[in-house]
């Protein structure tokens, strides 16, 4: 018995790394759609939208307040059973085999969900950093409310929220090692697959912590060289 295989742990990648547009593809999409649900929640929050602000306060704490996991688990099985119970009771109306539902649809829509509460405050927080004056200022020049949000509170708050969406991004990547539960084949649990063949679980597992740190580094690069470029005129000024 070795202690560490080299040639299984060298093979082992390329297999790993054909799940990487899978993984990459849950984490882009459902930090893109989070994106838009948690502007739509900031500015709920921001103004104070009669019982909107209430229900986006009890959603953003419900997502806090639980794990991941739980969330995955509660979408898996309560989308299907949620359509099912419409089919046997209304006549069908909704004509949806549950059965042939991909399970990377419910990752999208939990980790969707989820990411969604937290960039909503770093969204609603980003937007009320920008000075008051900003919003005068556009006004005195006759601009609308929806073009100041436009054309000069949302330019300046996505610089200030660009390192918490990276960050976020990141977590999104490595989350993602939970979507085996809805039967999606991505990194981790193609690791898993690979390992159980053989017995051979620590090769196959740091392959894929390689793997998941080279696409955050990847990621945490690429967040600051469009950090430094949209702050190239700063500097100058400076």
């Amino acid at each position: 018995m070795k202690l560490f295989d080299v040639d299984f742990f060298i093979e082992s990648f390329p297999k790993i790394l054909a799940k990487l547009p899978v993984t990459l593809l849950i984490s882009v999409a459902a930090f893109l759609f989070a994106v838009i649900i948690g502007f739509i929640v900031a500015l709920v929050k921001i103004y104070k939208v009669p019982i909107l602000q209430r229900l986006a306060d009890i959603y953003i704490s419900f997502i806090r307040g639980t794990p991941v996991l739980v969330q995955l688990y509660i979408i898996c099985y309560g989308i299907p059973k949620v359509i099912y119970y419409e089919q046997v009771n209304y006549s069908r109306l909704t004509a949806v085999d549950v059965n042939l539902i991909p399970g990377v649809i419910y990752v999208l829509v939990a980790y969707s969900v989820n990411i969604g509460a937290y960039q909503a405050e770093t969204i609603r927080s980003a937007i009320e950093a920008v000075g008051r004056g900003q919003m005068e200022a556009a006004t005195s020049v006759g601009m609308t409310r929806t073009q100041t949000m436009v054309h000069v509170i949302i330019p300046q708050a996505f610089v200030i929220a660009l390192p918490n969406f990276g960050n976020a991004l990141i977590s999104a990547v490595k989350d993602t090692s939970l979507v085996f539960v809805a039967g999606v084949i991505d990194i981790l649990a193609q690791a898993k697959i690979l390992g159980a063949r053989v017995f051979n679980f620590l090769e196959v597992y740091i392959a894929a912590a390689l793997v998941y740190w080279a696409i955050c580094i990847v990621i945490e690069v690429l967040i600051k060289k469009t950090e430094e470029y949209i702050r190239r005129y700063e500097r100058a000024i400076v």
